[in-house]
C-alpha cells in the first residue's frame, strides 16, 4: 500500500471513511424481497445485521425487547444508568435538558453512583424474560469486578467494550484481564473490541473471541480525535479487519471470527458501505438514539461523554426522527438515510445482484469521495 510523506521523518497511509467510497453495481440485479439480510454468531440466529449500541442514550431494558423482537441484538450497558439507579428516568428526562455548558459536569456528578450488582442481574433478567436474546456489555476495567454476575444471570452473549481494547494490556500496577484465558473459561460467546488495525484485530482473535468490534473514535457522540488525537476512517479500518479475519481463518483451521462495524454507520448508506468493506454486521448507537422509543429523548451520548478524570465524547442532540419500527423498516418518509436502513440495505443488495451478506462483502467499492452541496 503506497505510504503519504507527511514529512521528512514521518510516513502514513491513506485511509478511507465511509463517505470516502461508494459501492459499484454489477451486471445482475435482483429483486430486494428476495434478499437475505439476516446473520449468525455462534447458535444464536437474527434477522437484521443490526446490534444496539450499549449506550443509555440508545438502549433501555424496554427498547432493547423491542428491538429483540424485531429480529435486531440489543445490548445494554451494565454501567450504565440503569444498573445504578433502580428507577433512572428522572435522570434520563434531566440530561436531556441540560445546558450544553453544564451537560458534561452534570453528566459525571450523575454517573458517581456505584453500580449495584443486583441491579445488573435483574436488567438482564427483565429482558431474558421477554423472549429475547440477552446481550450486555462491560468495560475491560469492570469485566473482573462483574463478569460472574453477568453470566449467573443467564447472559447468552458476553460484550467486552472500550475505546480500544487489546490483546496485551501492560500494567505495572495491577495484573491487567487475561482476555485468552477469561474467554477459554467463559461459557458463553465473548465479542470484543475496538481495534482498528491489521494486527490488533488478528491477536484478538487468537484470543477466543466469537467477535470483533471494528472502531473507536468516529461514533457521532465521541470527541476522541480532539481529546486523544485518535481517530480510525471506518471504511479501511473494517477492511482491515476483514482481511484479519480471512487470514485467521486459515490459520485456525476454519474458525470464523464475526467482523463487526462500531462507529460511524449513522445512516443506511453507511451500513451498507460498512458490510460492503466487510462487517458481518453494524453497531448502531445514533441511528437508533433517534427513535422515538428511545431512553435519550432525541439525545445521544456514550461513556466516554461521563468519564470523571478525561471526557472523551459530549452529549449530542440527534432529534426523535421516528418509532424504533419505521427506522429499522420503514416506510420512510425522509430521504436522508435515517429511515428504513433494513429496506435500504435489501435494495443496495438487490440492485448490485447479490443474495446474502456474505456475498455482498465482495461487491466492487470505488474510491469517491461524497461532494456536499
Amino acid at each position: 500500500m503506497t505510504e503519504i510523506e507527511i514529512g521528512r521523518g514521518k510516513r502514513g497511509r491513506r485511509a478511507y471513511s465511509f463517505d470516502d467510497i461508494a459501492i459499484v453495481p454489477s451486471r445482475r440485479t435482483r429483486d430486494p424481497e428476495e434478499v437475505s439480510v439476516g446473520w449468525q454468531i455462534d447458535a444464536y440466529h437474527f434477522d437484521i445485521p443490526f446490534i444496539a449500541a450499549p449506550m443509555d442514550s440508545v438502549m433501555a431494558p424496554q427498547s432493547a425487547i423491542a428491538l429483540g423482537k424485531l429480529g435486531g441484538l440489543p445490548v445494554l450497558d451494565l454501567e450504565g444508568l440503569w444498573t445504578r439507579y433502580e428507577d433512572p428516568a428522572p435522570f434520563l428526562a434531566e440530561i436531556a435538558t441540560l445546558d450544553p455548558a453544564l451537560a458534561t459536569t452534570r453528566m459525571q456528578e450523575i454517573y458517581r453512583a456505584d453500580i449495584q450488582p443486583e441491579l445488573v442481574t435483574e436488567r438482564l433478567r427483565e429482558v431474558r424474560d421477554a423472549g429475547v436474546t440477552v446481550a450486555g456489555a462491560l468495560t475491560p476495567q469492570r469485566t473482573q469486578q462483574l463478569w460472574k454476575t453477568v453470566v449467573d444471570a443467564g447472559v447468552d452473549l458476553f460484550l467486552i467494550r472500550g475505546t480500544t481494547v487489546s490483546a496485551e494490556h501492560v500494567s505495572g500496577r495491577a495484573e491487567p484481564l487475561n482476555l485468552k484465558r477469561f474467554i477459554y473459561e467463559l461459557d458463553v460467546p465473548v465479542i470484543v473490541g475496538g481495534a482498528a488495525s491489521y494486527a490488533a484485530a488478528l491477536h484478538l482473535m487468537r484470543t477466543g473471541a466469537a467477535g470483533v468490534l471494528v472502531g473507536f473514535g468516529g461514533g457521532a457522540a465521541h470527541t476522541t480525535r480532539r481529546t486523544l488525537g485518535i481517530h480510525a476512517p471506518m471504511a479501511s479500518a473494517i477492511a482491515d479487519v476483514a482481511a484479519a479475519r480471512r487470514d485467521y481463518l486459515d490459520e485456525s483451521g476454519g474458525r470464523y471470527v464475526h467482523v463487526i462495524a462500531d462507529g460511524g454507520a449513522g445512516t443506511s448508506g453507511d451500513v451498507v458501505k460498512a458490510i460492503a468493506c466487510g462487517a458481518d454486521a453494524v453497531m448502531l448507537g445514533a441511528a437508533l438514539a433517534r427513535a422515538t422509543e428511545a431512553p435519550g429523548r432525541g439525545f445521544h451520548w456514550g461513556s466516554e461523554a461521563h468519564h470523571p478524570e478525561l471526557p472523551r465524547g459530549e452529549r449530542v442532540e440527534v432529534g426523535a426522527v421516528a418509532g424504533l419500527e419505521e427506522i429499522l423498516f420503514g416506510p420512510s418518509r425522509v430521504a436522508d438515510g435515517t429511515t428504513n436502513l433494513v429496506g435500504a440495505l435489501r435494495r443496495a443488495m438487490a440492485t448490485s445482484g447479490y443474495l446474502d451478506l456474505k456475498e455482498f462483502q465482495r461487491v466492487e467499492v470505488v474510491v469517491a469521495p461524497y461532494q456536499r452541496s
